[in-house]
């Protein structure tokens, strides 16, 4: 399989068999949205389900019971596996139909898919936090089988809160399940802590620094060797054959006192072993140059130990829930192929900006997005789709056309911000210079509209242009402009270029047509992102193209 985005709910994708046959993916990662700091007396109180259909988002973290949860719950209880038709009748009988059921009843038709998905030898990492994660645990098990689970690991998020009557909440859970016995682990190290580093006290003559550590069997299960080396006699960890080898090699220290322990080099030392505890990775913080200001956007470095850990160079690595497309740029660092799916326009956009930005990657070459319109039609239908906000979702796909940053989206929601945007969408960023050769940032003003359009709203762009002191107006209108609107353009004039010496049309009208056809905003290069991801400059693109 290719590496390929997704646009849509990731429930209805996953049971395509056309785009996910049967064990087809090495390692899954997901990160489904829930809001553990909510009052757990609303989490668990029962709902009509009267109005909250439309609030079943997966990433507005609100889960409502609804028809939609309704419908599910009925087809796990009758039609998944027994196990976990039991598993979600007995969490019912327990929880009852209220926020908590409804989120623990949508993941369970993922995870199921999700298992269906995993080849034999593939991995599963569910990201949650403690207000959920006995519960997942529960339906993991069912879906897996208890033997399947392999560690509750603990990453700590941040570094302290001070939470009112109860100990500060400052760590996630990753459950992690394997499909198999027989399944992929690559043994990965990390760095030593500064607290062991000091227990390398001694030195060799040639500057080799060591540690001492015991020789002797005392206590341990299993036994050991009795006999006496050199005047010191105990119960040893290693036969007489291997302690001569270990005092040849000067791998022996005696003490003062007439004992012998072994010598540990740190340069020999591989480092430390994962453990089910990660404090060494730090939450991104607000200066973090991979920052794009998406809520619950996870670093790469804890991406990226998962995906060394559990998977291959070349393996397929999946996120359901891929949010800002984290887990596919650092699968995409690491060489292994992915797939990402997302519920919001916007989410997509961000993953396409990212993979621009960190690798150079070009939407349908180096990757398909699906679920995307292709067409005007399909275009027009996307923004009809009021019961998925379509004006909004319309409104970031045509952004992410030109490359142009949304201003009053909120990053995670398939909302936006109504009254919010002053008469701009979209911003574009670019540098010129100024009189004295210094770099100026300058910015583009982006206007969509989905509906009928007149010469008014080139008016209205051309006094938003002058009052933020932009350089240019993009327009991006469904339907064709009207003669009035082209002339309303054309004589805004033109704005003038230092750096690259050119003239750009100050307001430029640009149809979905046209966009879809190829065409580009006329401007200067380069122009910015959402936030702009750091580049990647080690990465082979051939090498990647070639997984591809």
């Amino acid at each position: 399989m290719k590496n390929r985005l997704y646009y849509g709910d990731n429930l209805e994708i996953l049971r395509s068999r056309e785009y996910f046959p049967d064990e087809c993916v090495d390692l899954i990662y997901l990160d489904p949205p829930f809001n553990s700091n909510r009052d757990h007396n609303v989490l668990f109180k029962e709902e009509s389900g009267e109005d909250s259909e439309a609030q079943i988002t997966a990433f507005e973290d609100t889960w409502h019971w609804g028809e939609t949860a309704e419908a599910t719950y009925r087809e796990l209880i009758t039609g998944a596996p027994e196990k976990v038709s039991t598993a979600i009748e007995a969490l019912m009988n327990l929880i009852n139909r209220n926020q908590m059921m409804a989120y623990l009843v949508m993941m369970t038709a993922r995870l199921v898919e999700l298992h269906r998905v995993l080849k034999p030898t593939g991995s599963l990492y569910l990201h949650c936090d403690p207000t959920a994660s006995h519960y997942l645990k529960i339906v993991l098990d069912s879906i897996f089988g208890p033997i399947r689970f392999r560690n509750e690991i603990i990453w700590k998020r941040t570094s302290a809160h001070n939470d009112a009557r109860r100990y500060g909440s400052v760590h996630d859970i990753l459950l992690y399940y394997t499909k198999s016995e027989e399944f992929t682990w690559n043994e990965t190290f990390t760095e030593f802590d500064e607290k062991y580093l000091k227990r390398f006290r001694h030195s060799d003559p040639d500057g080799r620094v060591w540690t001492d550590d015991n020789l002797t069997a005392k206590g341990l299960s299993g036994g050991g060797y009795t006999y006496e080396y050199k005047g010191a006699t105990s119960l040893w960890r290693v036969p007489l054959e291997t302690m001569k080898r270990l005092d040849s090699e000067n791998r022996l220290h005696f003490t003062r006192t007439g004992g012998i322990r072994q010598k540990r080099y740190l340069d020999e030392l591989p480092g430390r072993s994962l453990q089910d505890v990660i404090t060494d990775i730090p939450p991104i913080n607000s200066q973090a140059k991979e920052r794009l200001g998406y809520p619950t956007q996870k670093p790469l470095a804890l991406m990226e130990r998962i995906i060394r850990a559990s998977s291959n160079e070349g393996d397929l690595v999946f996120d359901p829930f891929c949010g800002c497309g984290t887990t596919c740029a650092a699968a995409h660092q690491l060489k292994r192929r992915w797939i990402g799916i997302d519920i919001t326009h916007l989410g997509i956009a961000l993953q396409k900006y990212r993979l621009g930005d960190m690798f150079e990657l070009v939407s349908g070459t180096d990757y398909k997005v699906i679920g995307e319109p292709t067409t005007v039609e399909g275009a027009r239908e996307l923004a009809r789709d009021s019961a998925n906000e379509g004006r909004y979702q319309f409104e970031w796909w045509a952004l992410s056309l030109v490359g142009a940053k949304p201003v009053g989206g909120q990053a995670g929601s398939r909302k936006g911000k109504k009254g919010a945007d002053k008469g701009i969408d979209g911003i574009i960023n670019f540098f010129e210079q100024d009189d004295k050769g210094k770099s100026k940032p300058k910015k583009v003003i982006v206007q969509v509209k989905s509906g009928k359009v007149s010469a008014k709203e080139i008016r209205d762009l051309n006094w938003t242009v002058e009052r933020d002191k932009a350089a240019l107006g993009v327009f991006i209108t469904l339907e064709n402009p009207t003669q009035p609107m082209v002339k309303e353009a054309l004589a805004a004039g033109y704005y003038d270029s230092t750096l690259w010496q050119k003239p750009y049309r100050k307001l430029q009208i640009l149809t979905i047509s046209d966009l879809l056809g190829g065409a580009a905003v006329d401007m200067p290069s380069p122009h910015g992102t959402f936030k702009q991801a750091e580049r990647v400059r080690s990465t082979d693109g051939a090498a990647q193209r070639d997984l591809m």
